[in-house]
């Protein structure tokens, strides 16, 4: 039986410190799984040398302009060649296991798609490790898991592929996700074995309990967008994700 044919998406925003370390991640887990995997770059309105780092590398280079992550994450989606979709952002990086373990689970037939526990690269604080432990949580509460997304390409394209919302569009894709396993009789589940090394790139440029304080000083945002009102809460999403440099 022919192995899987993996594709890896990756959104990218001026990710030139970031790219080649991700890709290597995703190479080394394909070296353990026998089979080198289509790797894409969506490089999202980039001023710097990520597309042409991540060429180097090897990967193939897309463009996407829009200030709108899910349609980042579509856009890479459409441009795949392989069977099964994997996602992850490009500051972040996969656990060599994650493509063995991914086919394992799909191959039994129980499985729609999934998702990925999230290990933060730096556990050296009180704030990240709450952080960390939140997050999962919050996952066994809801079965929302996100961090790496995976499923099969036919399976993305079934639910409209990812929510084109500006945040918290994992979140909602997961539903979607989790609504067709539950009418397909499958579930939607996540990797026991292997995990997301998550950045800790923003807290160790503005500090461990960066979030807290983003939610003390910016809580007229928050209320205003809980109003009706959003234009304030999205300025501050283009400031930390989408104009974001560090």
């Amino acid at each position: 039986m022919d192995k899987t044919s993996f594709s890896v998406i990756i959104p990218a925003h001026n990710e030139e410190k970031y790219v080649a370390r991700c890709i290597q991640s995703i190479k080394v887990a394909g070296k353990l799984y026998g089979r080198t995997p289509e790797i894409i770059v969506v490089c999202n309105r980039c001023t710097d040398r990520t597309s042409e780092i991540a060429a180097a590398c090897g990967a193939k280079v897309v463009e996407d302009e829009s200030r709108c992550i899910g349609h980042v994450r579509n856009t890479g989606i459409r441009a795949a060649s392989g069977n099964v979709i994997v996602t992850i952002d490009c500051d972040n990086r996969m656990t060599r296991g994650t493509l063995v373990e991914i086919e394992k689970l799909l191959s039994t037939g129980l499985y729609i798609g999934g998702g990925a526990p999230i290990r933060m690269e730096r556990r050296s604080s009180f704030p990240l490790r709450c952080n960390e432990a939140l997050c999962q949580i919050g996952f066994r509460l809801t079965g929302l898991y996100c961090g790496i997304f995976w499923a099969e390409k036919k399976t993305f394209e079934a639910v409209g592929g990812f929510s084109e919302i500006k945040v918290m569009e994992d979140v909602e894709t997961a539903k979607k996700l989790k609504r067709l396993a539950a009418r397909s009789g499958k579930q939607y589940t996540v990797l026991r074995h292997n995990y997301l090394i998550n950045s800790t790139r923003k807290f160790d440029q503005m500090g461990d309990w960066l979030y807290a304080k983003l939610l003390i000083q910016n809580a007229n945002a928050f209320l205003q967008a809980a109003l009706g009102n959003k234009d304030k809460l999205n300025a501050l999403l283009d400031t930390l994700f989408y104009d974001y440099n560090g």
